[in-house]
């Protein structure tokens, strides 16, 4: 459908562009991301810039396969828990003081939700096929008939 031929790429190319821009920066990224890394694993843990480069990873490989439309499901999701922690550690309304620069990372949060959202849609998204779901539903419903049918054979 031309609908997704063109939705996937638009939604992807925000984390292709984030993913390479992380990678050139990946200092000032891991700057950002240490006080979350500091309230959760500790960075004496784990190395902030590694974990920024490996999120970028995700993202350019991720991104460039959703835009293509390779795998898409799983390149979703994988944005999608990417987005989560990229989001909790960039933009965190709630600690700011300054009503404007709180503002502003209120905005920037709740875009990233709106992608969430599209990334949650394109998760969902079977292509119109029917989903993994309804076919076992469906072939369970053949297998109880069938037994059933087997069953009075046999009586």
């Amino acid at each position: 459908m031309i609908l997704r031929r063109v939705a996937r790429p638009l939604l992807a190319a925000i984390f292709i562009s984030g993913g390479i821009n992380a990678l050139r920066d990946a200092e000032g990224h891991a700057k950002a991301a240490e006080p979350l890394l500091d309230r959760t694993v500790g960075t004496e843990t784990v190395d902030a810039a590694t974990l920024v480069r490996a999120d970028a990873a995700v993202k350019v490989g991720a991104g460039t396969a959703l835009a293509l439309g390779r795998f898409p499901r799983f390149a979703a999701a994988l944005l999608l828990g990417s987005l989560v922690p990229t989001t909790a550690a960039g933009h965190p309304f709630w600690e700011k003081e300054d009503p404007g620069e709180r503002q502003q990372q209120l905005v920037h949060f709740l875009k990233n939700a709106g992608m969430a959202g599209g990334l949650l849609l394109a998760v969902a998204d079977t292509g119109g096929r029917p989903s993994v779901g309804w076919r076992a539903r469906r072939a369970a419903r053949r297998a109880g008939a069938q037994a059933g049918a087997l069953a009075d054979k046999v009586r």
